[in-house]
């Protein structure tokens, strides 16, 4: 006898004890509901009865059963119970929900015919996906015209969340399947109040592009029935709209949305949307744009918002938008686990949720307590973030797909993996069904009887106890055991460094123990010798020729590795080449045979992070270094010459630019190892120039490339191109003095062929350069090549291809003092020659004025660089040590240079080019500024320059200050000529040398 029977026996008379022994619980309340309207007749059906009594509660799905016929009118009561009766698909599913949740019986007693919804997932392998939950959201909301529309809409969520309970409650769907069928919902619904939204306000919705990036749980396709819906907007402005009148209008849509989601009404709320985990929580603003999140997260981002960001998906507004945001965001994301402190600070993180719940509530708490749901999703996602930079495969939002993965690579143990994924979909089961019952958002586990034993009915069979004698006994040994088991395993793979799976070095190998060889890699300056012991590990264990090798070479390495600034980084990196070319026999003849290219390789691998990175794209690179020659700049011709044969042999302009980009990597890889290994130049500005040279060289034949492949593709759609077209260099691409992190500034200007209509040319010209910026720039495991035309006529706001006429027209009529300096760096670079050329003449009048500059010019200028410096700074820069816009930095010099080209450069030819340098020794020359004076300013514009080089070099991103790490400080002064220990000094000497440059500026700039 069960312990209901038992509770029951003394109680309830003998008719009723069938009810008890079905599940009842009062079956006194059974007889008389089934005595009642509408079930009348059905109180001696056994298939019925036992139907109820295999639900969760079968008081409260009779009750619920009840209250659905009690609404119904007669047509749709015999329909129901004519269903009923003769499907058992439909009474599972329809009863299974009763029994499980009030708040949904609720909803099918104020919307009868809304049962109907559950006859359209009959059949089991149907999975609605965010498409079929829009249209059912749209259908419903068009269909309901006498109430409001937010009321419809939240009448049509219940309606879908009703069929997906069923699915999960029957067991149609599992964990997996049912979270995600949630979270798509959820974007399915996030659309549907957008476009409301706009609907109610078309100005706004005319005006910008919004897209909504779901966060957390949404983001990660595992959302629970009742959860705060995380989201951060992203928004652009429409063409021709101002970006701050964009951005309002983004707002108000928003704030629309997020009201038509959570503002209570007669119908409830469908769940609160959250935006705080956008920048700044709840203090930023709403909205932003794409490059104010990326500013953010490169400049402020603390590591949990980076690992928020591990979950982040487009789930409405503007799909084109939400990819970019995400290929944007993405690389950062899988950068966050070399910050410092990364993993303390997330272990940190963890035990502060721990110490902010409740003493009353921790033992009841299945996400934040110990042994919960949060100890899980964290031991995933620390392991993602630490490994998933080099292997994608681990790259995912969704804990269940991540925690797959990371077995599969072996980052996790099989029997651990299992023992976790086991637990987590028990405890994510049982959080479902607690919210289930009255759709409420909680995290505790209930203490009632009654609820605990709906519970544990509704979870049978995946409690590996018998539950029918005591369902709450064994519902609570299932939980405590898989809670134990999760604190075990997070502890394990969360704050032990090692992984089990560490082989032993090979006996005799190094004749060190473990602890003498972490001791030893600890006083050559490894951070990590952990770590660093698991990599030779790795890398020395076994019996293969690969490994006999690399126990060969490995102290030598390491001796290399530790004269670095980041030995732990060099290590690593040596490592996944290996691993990537260990099987390929130069690699290992290479390594063995030829020493030098051993320690270039060491030193490349251990300087920074951007060689490297574009090394373990392609490892095969490794090659170039065993070549005496292998590293010596390409000039232009050959690299065009390749890069066109490339595009030449590809199907699509999608394929040839990829192409381009692929041999643009290789490239920037060469530039890169040459530079860090000092081949560029003994002399560090002839190395500067060097570099500049052959960075312009690559961006130049890329973009002739590109362009060519753009139009082969128009054409092969549209016929003849109508135009010419041709791409002017600006800023320091024009000066060919780039630097690794620098975008490529262009103006496109275009003339149409003999005979074709200017209108269709400049389609066609609008056409090509857009889907050339767009294949350069797009996500691709090749690194972008941003090409800005922001400093076109009218900026963004302007056309992005002008004829050379309106070129003409535009700066005879409208030209400003800051256009006129812009275009002294102004050199054609690809596409049409002779029409690049005419560019040129037109644009020299402007930039070298036969009667000077007016001296109302002059004083702009001066305007223009003093708001600069107030306004431009970014907020907590150091004035002293921003190389771009600091004191004595790379302005400072530059605007000094081209005030005098503009006041001289038509008397002087010498004046008449687009670099620097050569400008400033012009100017000397012919005695406008004196050699001491011009000393300083190349001095500090050299050296600024080889800093911004460096921090590229070696955090792999571009930065204009100094980094605030202590060991990408070293690496930055290592690439610079100093010493270890001597980061100090160069921040010194750099402050001092900019100080005298910003003197002598103030006399000749400032006068």
């Amino acid at each position: 006898m069960t312990v209901e029977e038992q509770r029951a026996g003394s109680r309830v008379s003998r008719p009723e004890i069938r009810l008890v022994r079905r599940g009842f619980t009062d079956p006194a309340q059974a007889v008389r509901l089934l005595a009642g309207p509408g079930l009348e007749g059905l109180a001696d059906d056994p298939v019925l009865l036992d139907a109820l009594g295999a639900t969760a509660d079968p008081d409260l799905a009779l009750l619920g059963l009840a209250r659905l016929l009690e609404g119904a009118d007669e047509t749709e009561r015999h329909t129901l119970r004519d269903t009923l009766t003769t499907s058992k698909p439909l009474r599972d599913r329809l009863l299974g929900v009763l029994g499980a949740s009030t708040a949904l019986a609720d909803h099918l007693a104020r919307h009868p015919h809304d049962w109907h919804a559950l006859v359209t997932f009959e059949l089991r392998d149907m999975h609605p996906g965010p498409e079929d939950f829009r249209r059912a959201l749209r259908q419903g909301v068009a269909a309901d015209t006498a109430g409001s529309r937010a009321d419809a809409l939240r009448v049509s969520y219940r309606r879908c969340l009703l069929a997906i309970a069923a699915r999960d409650l029957t067991g149609t769907t599992d964990l997996a399947q049912t979270a995600a069928e949630l979270a798509d919902l959820a974007g399915a619904t996030l659309q549907t109040a957008l476009e409301l939204a706009a609907e109610e306000d078309p100005e706004a919705a005319g005006a910008c592009r919004l897209a909504v990036i779901g966060m957390g749980k949404c983001g990660g396709r595992e959302l629970n029935y009742v959860s705060d819906v995380d989201v951060i907007f992203v928004a652009e402005p429409q063409e021709g709209v101002d970006e701050h009148e964009a951005l309002k209008a983004a707002t108000r849509l928003a704030a629309a949305l997020t009201r038509l989601c959570a503002d209570t009404t007669g119908e409830g709320t469908i769940w609160p949307v959250d935006a705080n985990l956008r920048p700044e929580g709840r203090n930023g603003p709403l909205v932003r744009t794409l490059a104010s999140h990326q500013a953010y997260y490169q400049r402020w981002a603390k590591t949990w918002e980076f690992q928020a960001l591990l979950k982040a998906r487009p789930v409405a507004g503007d799909a084109e938008l939400g990819a970019a945001y995400l290929a944007a965001l993405e690389p950062m994301v899988w950068q966050a686990a070399a910050r410092e402190n990364f993993v303390t600070d997330v272990q940190q993180m963890r035990r502060r949720v721990i110490d902010s719940i409740p003493v009353t509530e921790l033992d009841r708490q299945l996400k934040l307590g110990p042994g919960g749901l949060r100890d899980v999703e964290f031991s995933v996602q620390l392991l993602q973030l630490v490994h998933g930079r080099t292997d994608p495969a681990l790259r995912s939002g969704n804990t269940l797909e991540a925690l797959a993965a990371l077995s599969r690579g072996g980052y996790v143990g099989r029997a651990d993996a299992a023992s976790l994924d086991t637990a987590y979909r028990f405890l994510r089961s049982l959080e479902h069904r607690i919210q289930l019952h009255r759709l409420r958002r909680t995290h505790l586990m209930p203490t009632g009887e009654e609820d605990l034993r709906r519970l544990a009915r509704s979870l049978a069979p995946l409690i590996n106890d018998d539950t029918r004698a005591d369902p709450v006994a064994a519902l609570q040994r299932e939980w405590k055991r898989h809670a134990v088991e999760v604190r075990r395993l997070h502890e394990k793979l969360f704050y032990r460094p090692l992984l089990d799976a560490v082989a032993e070095l090979p006996t005799g190998a190094t004749g060190l123990s473990p602890d003498a060889a972490r001791a030893r890699l600890e006083a050559l300056g490894y951070a990590d010798p952990a770590a660093a012991l698991r990599h030779l590990t790795a890398l020395a264990s076994g019996v293969s020729r690969k490994a006999a090798i690399q126990r060969t070479l490995l102290p030598v390495l390491l001796g290399w590795f530790a004269d670095s600034a980041d030995p732990d980084a060099g290590l690593l990196n040596f490592r996944q080449v290996s691993d990537a070319l260990g099987r390929t026999p130069w690699y290992l003849r290479l390594l063995r045979d030829e020493s030098a290219a051993a320690e270039q390789l060491a030193r490349v691998l251990s300087a920074g992070r951007l060689a490297p990175d574009l090394l373990l794209r392609a490892p095969e690179a490794v090659a170039m270094l065993g070549d005496p020659q292998g590293l010596a700049p390409r000039g232009r011709p050959a690299l065009e010459q390749e890069i066109l044969a490339a595009v030449g042999r590809a199907d699509s302009a999608a394929a040839a630019v990829a192409a381009a980009r692929s041999v643009r990597r290789r490239e920037l890889f060469r530039t890169a190892a040459a530079d860090v290994l000092g081949r560029l130049g003994e002399d560090p500005a002839e190395a500067l120039d060097a570099a500049g040279e052959a960075l312009t060289a690559l961006n130049a034949a890329t973009l002739q490339g590109a362009l060519r492949a753009c139009t082969a593709a128009w054409e092969a759609r549209n016929g003849e191109l109508p135009t010419r077209i041709a791409v002017i260099a600006m800023g320091r691409f024009g000066g060919r003095e780039l630097g690794y992190g620098s975008d490529a500034d262009v103006l496109f200007v275009h003339e149409p062929l003999l005979g074709s209509l200017e209108q269709d040319a400049a389609r066609a010209a609008q056409a090509v350069c857009h889907e050339l910026r767009t294949l350069l720039s797009g996500p691709s495991t090749e690194p972008p090549l941003v090409v800005d035309a922001d400093l076109r006529p009218e900026g963004r706001n302007g056309p992005l291809v002008r004829t050379l006429a309106s070129y003409t027209a535009y700066y005879r009529r409208w030209s400003h003092a800051w256009e006129s300096q812009a275009l002294l760096r102004a050199e054609p670079v690809a596409g049409d020659a002779e029409l690049g050329e005419r560019f040129r003449q037109l644009i020299d009048p402007l930039r070298y004025p036969g009667s000077g500059v007016p001296e109302r010019d002059v004083v702009e200028i001066r305007r223009i660089k003093a708001r600069i410096e107030a306004e431009r700074l970014p907020r907590g820069a150091d004035p002293t040590t921003h190389t771009k816009i600091g004191r004595g930095g790379l302005a400072d010099v530059e605007w000094t240079v081209q005030l005098l080209q503009l006041q001289h450069g038509h008397e002087l030819p010498a004046l008449r080019t687009t670099r620097t340098r050569p400008a400033l020794a012009a100017a000397v020359e012919a005695g406008l500024v004196a050699a001491e004076d011009a000393a300083v300013l190349d001095g500090a514009w050299v050296l600024a320059s080889r800093v911004r080089s460096a921090v590229m070099l070696v955090r792999g991103r571009p930065g204009d200050s100094f980094p605030g790490d202590a060991r990408e400080l070293a690496g930055v002064a290592r690439y610079l000529g100093y010493g270890a220990g001597h980061s100090g000094e160069l921040v010194d000497d750099y402050r001092r040398t900019t100080r005298r440059a910003r003197a002598v500026v103030e006399r000749l700039f400032y006068g």
